[in-house]
């Protein structure tokens, strides 16, 4: 007998961007079976009233399943499937390898920065194929759609990676990309801002961009800079991507650093100049604060920088640098250097700046969590519900309809997800019903791991993943997913 849930009386948000509409969404097993008013008086054949699981949603919003546009949750879908931190979101598939950082293509003993932000000892898979079955054998709680990292490829490529690939380097790691596409990969990402790949010249990227190209895929890049050279970073990618004719995802766009603020002014109008010649998307955090691996040259002496994580010093985590330099009788940047290696929230963004960028029709939502940091930051667990509660319910940013859609269609659309993102017949049933009056994050970067409030149920693939009000995980039903065709 097949399995027949319905969503009964609730406020349909479709994903697309669309009006919303009263009515019902009706699932059998996997799949969106039917849309509209008063479903049960009209059901499929071989479906019987009292065969169903019916969902009361009045006063709820029936949604498509959040799609988390940025994640680093490539390990983590390995080391704990049930995912509670995406999951309690409403959040059913996350989007991996950002930021130039994959698990695979490579396999070591001891990862190094920055590498860590997957955690550590997690790299033991070769081949996408390697990795796919891994999550299969895993089954998380939620679907994963992988890209490769131009950093992984680096190091599974070169010996040393203060410099650009040479000839036989490039040749191996193009191979390993066209595995992990051939394997179902998304697309490449990079993350020309790290150490490990600052020296990879723009035609290093454009070489193996082209690779995508041929199998269809994107290129999502965290900027080589985000800081004083930002606009010269942005025409690299939009070059790199423009000539190498793929997509291209601007990672975590912001304007980053004091002396940087206010210049989405500049930054926004020369992303919509790129996007006459060629398709471009962004995705953003809804928060001040940014999160990676512990930097001196991030430390200015005017920020602020709360310690994720510190290998020598674990018992700082939690605590603002400038305080423990102040302890320690030193400046910040010895302070962070004793630290190393560690992780920091680093407080360089204007709200200003990020409600631009957070309101333009062109970006999507992306949490940019670090599931294995001991004190994570708040967008780990909140960022979803924060877009919501903040940028749509208490600002007005936007339309409701407009805040599902950079959650959910927009983000297939532009990762190449197959059949998710939208509520329409056929489509995979994810589905997250929250309510409109009460959806908020919880948590904060002094206490992170705070369960959101308003999401009411998650599905995934059909089966009720998640339940308000519980904080556990009730099924693991998630996929790895391959690309949708271009187009």
């Amino acid at each position: 007998m097949s399995a027949a849930v319905l969503f009964e009386q609730g406020l349909v948000v479709d994903g697309s961007g669309g009006p919303s509409w009263p009515g019902d969404v009706l699932l059998i097993d996997d799949r969106i079976a039917a849309l509209g008013e008063g479903l049960r008086t009209r059901l499929p054949d071989g479906i019987a009233l009292e065969d169903l699981e019916v969902v009361d949603c009045r006063g709820k919003v029936i949604a498509p399943g959040f799609i988390d546009a940025h994640t680093h949750d490539d390990a983590i879908v390995l080391r704990d499937p049930l995912c509670l931190p995406k999951l309690s979101q409403g959040i059913t598939t996350v989007v991996t390898g950002n930021c130039g950082i994959s698990l695979a293509p490579y396999s070591t003993p001891q990862s190094r920065p920055p590498l860590t932000l997957l955690g550590a000892d997690t790299f033991r898979h070769a081949t996408m194929a390697s990795y796919r079955a891994a999550v299969d054998a895993a089954q998380p709680a939620l679907n994963v759609a992988a890209l490769v990292g131009h950093t992984t490829l680096r190091f599974a490529a070169m010996q040393s990676l203060d410099r650009p690939a040479d000839a036989v380097e490039a040749a191996r790691m193009a191979a390993l990309l066209d595995e992990c596409m051939t394997a179902g990969a998304h697309g490449l990402s990079s993350g020309l801002f790290y150490e490990e790949a600052f020296q990879a010249p723009a035609d290093e990227v454009t070489a193996l961009a082209r690779v995508v190209a041929r199998h269809g895929g994107v290129y999502a890049t965290h900027l080589r800079s985000e800081m004083a050279t930002i606009i010269e970073a942005m025409h690299e990618a939009g070059d790199t991507a423009f000539h190498a004719g793929v997509p291209l995802v601007i990672s975590h766009h912001k304007c980053a650093g004091p002396a940087n603020w206010g210049r989405t002014r500049e930054t926004l109008p020369l992303v919509e100049a790129l996007a006459q010649r060629q398709s471009i998307a962004m995705d953003v955090y809804p928060y001040v604060a940014g999160s990676t691996v512990l930097r001196e040259d991030l430390v200015d002496g005017v920020i602020d920088v709360l310690l994720t994580w510190s290998d020598p010093h674990p018992g700082m985590t939690g605590r603002l640098l400038s305080d423990i330099a102040a302890e320690w009788g030193v400046d910040q940047k010895e302070a962070c250097r004793r630290l190393q290696p560690g992780g920091a929230c680093y407080f360089q963004m204007l709200e200003e700046d990020v409600e631009r960028v957070i309101a333009h029709p062109l970006t999507m939502i992306g949490s940019d969590g670090l599931p294995h940091d001991r004190h994570p930051h708040p967008r780990l667990w909140g960022a979803f519900p924060r877009v919501l509660a903040r940028y749509w319910r208490e600002r007005r940013l936007f339309t409701l309809e407009q805040a599902v859609h950079k959650m959910t269609g927009m983000t297939a659309r532009n990762l190449r997800i197959a059949d998710r993102g939208l509520l329409r017949v056929g489509a995979m049933a994810d589905v997250v019903v929250f309510d409109p009056e009460t959806v908020r994050d919880t948590a904060t970067y002094d206490a992170p791991h705070g369960v959101s409030e308003g999401i009411v149920q998650v599905f995934v693939n059909g089966r009720c993943a998640y339940r308000g009000g519980e904080a556990r995980v009730l099924a693991r039903a998630g996929r790895m997913l391959t690309r949708a065709a271009a187009g």
